[in-house]
């Protein structure tokens, strides 16, 4: 288990309190009215303590869930008890036990934890595992990084350019605050597009 994981791992109930604490469509407002209409196959890569995960089940799509960390997937499964959600511990780049297609692929405070090398991977692996036509949502963390975590300050510009090298088409670009206070941090958010061909 590697730096981050182990932080995750040591303050998974500590890092529920603070996830579980703002909603889904408050993360999310800037985007969750271009998501596709369920029913369809939807993937939360990152899933941490299951927010994300549970609202996209409520919204009625087939959710599978993946997080490397079991102490997080254990405090996920405890808090949306009551989700028909798959979990599944992996990780990118490699996201070998993961079977697409998938209508949305979700990735929300993950990039940052990727260097370019797996960044590079992780986008080519996205892109195979989306439906034609499919979208996928990246949040960027903008920010200096704390001292106990491996952590990138990706530029959206980066991002915009290796998701279409690899064959996505760009459909939203946002930007905002961060949701939990901290004025050191904002955010940029992205969404993407697989071709139907």
């Amino acid at each position: 288990m590697d730096g981050v994981q182990q932080y995750y791992a040591r303050e998974a109930q500590a890092l529920a309190e603070r996830y579980e604490s703002v909603s889904f469509e408050t993360v999310h407002h800037d985007v969750q009215h271009l998501l596709p209409s369920p029913p369809g196959r939807a993937v939360d890569i990152g899933a941490g303590t299951g927010r994300d995960a549970a609202a996209l089940s409520r919204l009625g799509f087939d959710v599978v869930a993946v997080e490397p960390v079991s102490e997080l997937r254990e405090v996920a499964q405890r808090l949306h008890a009551e989700a028909p959600v798959t979990w599944v511990a992996d990780a990118l780049p490699c996201l070998a036990q993961l079977a697409g297609p998938f209508d949305l692929l979700l990735l929300s405070a993950v990039w940052m934890h990727l260097d370019e090398a797996e960044r590079g991977q992780s986008m080519q692996r996205l892109h195979e595992l989306a439906a034609p036509g499919g979208r996928l949502v990246i949040t960027l963390r903008h920010g200096p990084p704390p001292g106990d975590r491996r952590m990138f300050d990706v530029p959206a510009e980066e991002t915009l350019m290796l998701a279409e090298h690899c064959g996505f088409q760009v459909v939203h670009v946002g930007a905002g605050a961060d949701q939990l206070g901290r004025d050191e941090v904002h955010w940029s958010t992205l969404m993407l597009q697989k071709g139907m061909s």
